[in-house]
């Protein structure tokens, strides 16, 4: 817009009295577009007296516009209607008329002062430039404000067409959904902070954070200054489709990480951590590897080297992230038969474990939300029975209740032993909290009796073994009876055996409360007297519990070996613990998705290595190399090729025996008879 305009809409006079013949004078343009040469300068240098009507005088440059009328007129940005520019086009021809009488009255005696037209040209650019820059920025202010304010009245019409509003503000847990995650609980030194304060959790990183190498920013772990150089490895992530509000991603290697994957599952079979370490030093950044040797490590009780490299795994898949990928939405999706993206589900379950034994229990929880919001409907590593654990050693007891209330109705989480116990003592420990009203405490008191009591009928067998882990020794009545008896943990099918030995090995500290005891005594004696008055909810839970828990799904196991619990562990079935359990990939599903294929391996006979080849043969899980267990594996039509290739193996390892002839110095006789003197 021209300056013409301005003063036009601003209703200012053409012409200023200059302060006086030493003030600084600049000679404006009146047309924006076609500048020419300032006149001549008469003799003695006077100006001609037409000169004052080709140009401006202004004493002070910035009084030219005036900031703050131009954020309060609603047109800068020339979006002001036509009938506002008539009425300022005609009221601004009146003073123009009258500033030019006067102006040219008044040229003469200043002209002396006036500066050079060239410097007044070059001054009259920047303040144009300026002035633009200043009504773009003014003009995508506006834009922005507008567009939200546009959101905000369509989110309002959602909300009053779907009828969901309530009256009052609703509460700030029913705005986000329940698999919400936030950023700052990802960060366990948020967690740390409130614990022992921000001087002693920071102290010794603040120095370090100004020396910071690594220009993304990531939620899931901070870059230490000891890390090798971050190049990329060729991991990236792709958008495969959108539908019904959610989003499936897949991570992709490239042709070079394929490569270094070969090596890498080259390096695992030959059963030697030393060739992953040789792998690391060429790619320091190879998920698999970071998180095989972390496991290694952690064997070694070697922790914060374990810890380390898997932080340092979850940084290089978070930098492969896709722009559209968000970690706190719950709405982005990762499919587990993906071999690609299992490595990000085991490098998050590992830090979880991790973040869990430093005593950061809530920043454990948000993790746990992520893992089970990448796949809530299969939960491949089945983190229901693990989320209870962490809402209660994160006192998140409001939170354990609303997820049991929201998909208690579609997923049955009353029939997991972990949430029939967790959800009625989070029921208690919430009413044993002092700010809250006298009803609320007495309504959390009442649903967590009724709870607990029907936990108890439902799974009889979980009593005994939860008052042998507290060194609770039970009453006589309750020892006695049938109902919590031996009996009740024998008759259980093996399926529910293992989820009730999984949750008592990781949640019985929790019962050793004093006044949770006594709150479970209580119950106790309640369910025994329904029992023997015949209540038919007894006989149903028994029926119900020999249909429901006949054998439990891979997830299930894979959980209970990624727990490393011993007692879980033990309960599992026989082909499971006897299958071998790749620590990068343990229990792969069985309808795998491969986007590409790893070439086939050369036979170990033909290397020369029949050693290594015999002692694996004696192995109780040997398979010949290049068949597969769906074609028939060692059995079968291929049990006499198996036998063939080992007896050839044989014989090239005695073949290979060379014995060679040593000399061997006489020896000269004793002097004497050989007696010792």
């Amino acid at each position: 817009m021209s300056r013409r305009a301005l003063r036009r809409l601003r209703g200012e006079q053409r012409g200023q009295e200059p302060l006086g013949p030493g003030a600084l004078q600049f000679v404006l343009r009146d047309d924006d577009d076609v500048e020419e040469e300032a006149p001549k300068r008469g003799p003695g240098g006077r100006r001609p007296r037409g000169a004052g009507k080709e140009g401006v005088r202004v004493n002070n440059r910035f009084e030219l516009i005036n900031i703050e009328d131009l954020e309060e007129a609603p047109g800068v940005n020339g979006d002001r209607t036509d009938c506002l520019l008539m009425d300022a086009a005609a009221s601004g021809n009146k003073r123009r008329a009258q500033s030019e009488r006067s102006g040219s009255k008044k040229d003469g005696g200043v002209a002396d002062a006036a500066v050079p037209p060239e410097q007044s040209n070059t001054s009259g650019k920047l303040r144009k430039k300026k002035r633009k820059q200043k009504n773009k920025k003014n003009a995508a202010g506006e834009s922005s404000e507008n567009g939200l304010e546009d959101i905000d009245r369509i989110l309002e019409r959602i909300e009053d067409a779907s009828g969901s509003s309530r009256p009052g503000p609703p509460p700030l847990s029913a705005k986000k959904h329940v698999l919400y995650v936030e950023h700052r609980h990802l960060n366990p030194d948020t967690e740390l902070k409130r614990y022992f304060g921000a001087r002693a959790v920071l102290g010794e990183q603040r120095p370090r954070q100004r020396q910071r190498v690594y220009p993304k920013c990531t939620w899931l772990t901070t870059p230490k200054s000891a890390w090798p150089r971050y190049t990329k490895p060729g991991l990236s992530m792709r958008l495969l489709e959108s539908r019904k509000g959610h989003s499936a991603f897949a991570f992709e290697h490239s042709e070079e990480y394929q490569q270094t994957q070969h090596t890498f599952l080259a390096a695992v079979q030959s059963m030697e951590p030393n060739n992953i370490v040789v792998l690391l030093q060429t790619s320091p950044y190879h998920v698999d590897s970071l998180l095989q040797l972390s496991d290694a490590c952690r064997f070694q009780e070697d922790q914060e080297m374990a810890r380390d490299l898997v932080e340092r795994a979850l940084y290089s898949m978070e930098c492969a992230f896709h722009p559209l990928f968000s970690l706190t939405s719950g709405t982005c999706r990762l499919d587990y038969r993906r071999p690609e993206n299992r490595s990000f589900y085991l490098a998050l379950y590992k830090q979880m474990s991790f973040l869990e034994k430093r005593g950061c229990p809530r920043t454990a929880l948000e993790y746990c939300k992520l893992i089970l919001s990448l796949e809530p409907d299969e939960d491949p590593l089945c983190m229901l029975l693990l989320l209870d654990h962490l809402a209660l050693r994160a006192r998140s007891y409001e939170y354990l209740i609303r997820l049991f209330q929201e998909w208690e109705a579609h997923r049955n989480l009353s029939q997991l032993p972990n949430f029939a116990f967790s959800v009625p003592l989070a029921y208690f420990l919430l009413s044993q909290q002092a700010d809250l009203p006298d009803q609320e405490l007495s309504s959390a008191r009442e649903k967590a009796s009724l709870l607990i009591q029907q936990a108890l009928i439902m799974f009889p067998g979980v009593l005994t073994p939860l008052l042998e882990y507290c060194s609770v020794r039970p009453d006589a009545a309750v020892a006695a009876h049938r109902f919590f008896g031996p009996d009740a943990e024998i008759s259980q099918p093996p399926a529910l055996s293992q989820l009730v030995s999984l949750y008592l090995g990781r949640s019985h500290f929790l019962w050793k409360e004093p006044a949770t005891m006594s709150w479970l005594e209580e119950n106790v004696h309640k369910v025994l007297q329904a029992v023997d008055a015949g209540d038919p909810a007894v006989e149903a839970c028994e029926s119900r519990r020999k249909l429901l828990y006949q054998r439990a799904p891979r997830n299930i196991h894979r959980h209970v070996l990624l727990s490393e619990i011993k007692e879980a562990v033990a309960a599992l079935p026989p082909d499971v613990s006897t299958q071998s359990v790749l620590g990068y990939d343990p229990l792969p599903p069985l309808d795998t998705i491969y986007s590409y294929v790893r070439p086939e391996r050369l036979s170990p006979v033909s290397h020369g290595n029949t050693i290594a080849l015999f002692f694996r043969s004696l192995l109780p899980n040997y398979t010949v190399e290049g068949e597969r267990p769906e074609d028939g594996g060692a059995g079968g039509p291929h049990l006499d090729q198996g036998l063939n290739r080992l007896m050839l193996a044989l014989r090239d390892m005695m073949a290979n025996f060379h014995f060679h002839d040593l000399e061997v110095p006489r020896e000269d006789p004793p002097e004497g008879d050989g007696e010792w003197d």
